[in-house]
């Protein structure tokens, strides 16, 4: 984080009013969290900042206070804006769809992101400052080292909402994003009276499922597939379940993890296909096989290696996508076992 952009950001928020907190149109923990950290340390600030996301906030977001402040309709007055947890113009879909893009860049915009960049035209060129650093684990971490050297207050709301983001591109301190640097910062947010087991206790008491989501859940685990020597698991939710169980509990969230806690797997694919052709993948890998950033960008995708996903809408069938995403993620491990 170089000092000149740290003092560019500084004045442009000392300049600004009203700063819009932008999230990519695939919303996640870290992305929310960090948003509802900016917008805390704002409000410090004496700010006026207003939270956009192109899409509604996944349910098993809804834990986090806070979360149905974000709006999905941009505002039309706002000083400057900045963006959490991406640096891919595709991923603000959104904007670009309805040609407001250009609102975004005829005023101050800040990139805030730790996702690492392929190609030089998913760049968002019209941020005035930028700063991504894949080297920490999330947004979170990477807002709370910004707030610190920019002399701004962390509060434990804030505190709190950049520990969940920390826990959730961690996969909770788990996989190899958490370096040394991320428990230094765990170590001085609870130092500061971030109480870590209460927060865990908020997630899983919204986590709690219904027996119909229960019976839901045996349902995926009956149909999930095991690919390349049951290295890679995969299954597909039709658009009929999607409407009706998503409201209640989002498949992908719900079966991932207990998938991954499967011996031998490595990668857990799940596949959900809407009616008019498009389909969507998340992708969530287990610790030490980093390669889920790599296998959404071959599919015009992004995230970073433990968690990442990507949309389909060219009316390529379920089946073919399903058989070039095994076929390439296992020619990464394979690479990977060679490394």
């Amino acid at each position: 984080m170089q000092q000149n952009d740290i003092q560019t950001i500084k004045q442009l928020v000392d300049e600004a009013k009203t700063i819009l907190i932008i999230q990519a149109d695939n919303p996640d923990g870290d992305s929310l969290a960090s948003s509802l950290a900016l917008e805390q340390i704002l409000h410090k600030l004496g700010k006026e900042p207003i939270m956009y996301c192109g899409v509604d906030m996944p349910s098993y977001l809804r834990y986090l206070s806070g979360w149905d402040r974000v709006s999905n309709e941009l505002p039309t007055s706002f000083d400057m804006s900045i963006i959490v947890d991406t640096s891919s113009v595709k991923l603000l879909e959104k904007l670009g769809t309805e040609g407001k893009l250009g609102w975004l860049g005829a005023k101050p915009c800040v990139v805030l992101d730790h996702h690492q960049t392929t190609e030089a035209s998913d760049k968002i060129e019209f941020a005035t400052a930028y700063i991504n650093d894949p080297a920490v684990s999330s947004t979170g971490e990477l807002l709370y080292k910004l707030a610190r050297q920019a002399g701004w207050d962390v509060d434990n709301i804030a505190g709190e909402f950049i520990m969940t983001a920390i826990l959730s591109d961690s996969q909770g301190l788990t996989n190899s994003l958490a370096t040394a640097e991320t428990y230094r910062v765990m170590a001085e947010l609870t130092e500061a009276g971030v109480d870590r087991p209460l927060l865990e206790e908020k997630r899983r008491e919204f986590g709690k499922m219904t027996q119909a989501i229960f019976r839901y859940k045996a349902e995926l685990i009956a149909r999930t597939q095991f690919a390349s020597d049951g290295r890679i698991a995969y299954l597909a939710i039709p658009q009929k379940e999607i409407i009706e169980y998503s409201p209640q509990y989002n498949p992908a969230p719900l079966i991932q993890p207990d998938i991954l806690q499967t011996e031998g797997v490595a990668v857990a694919v799940v596949f959900k296909q809407y009616d008019g052709g498009r389909v969507t993948a998340a992708i969530r890998c287990n610790n030490g096989f980093a390669i889920g950033d790599k296998l959404a960008e071959h599919f015009g995708g992004g995230g970073h290696a433990y968690a990442s996903g990507f949309k389909k809408t060219d009316g390529t069938s379920l089946e073919s996508i399903q058989a070039e995403c095994i076929k390439y993620a296992t020619t990464l491990l394979d690479n990977l076992d060679k490394e």
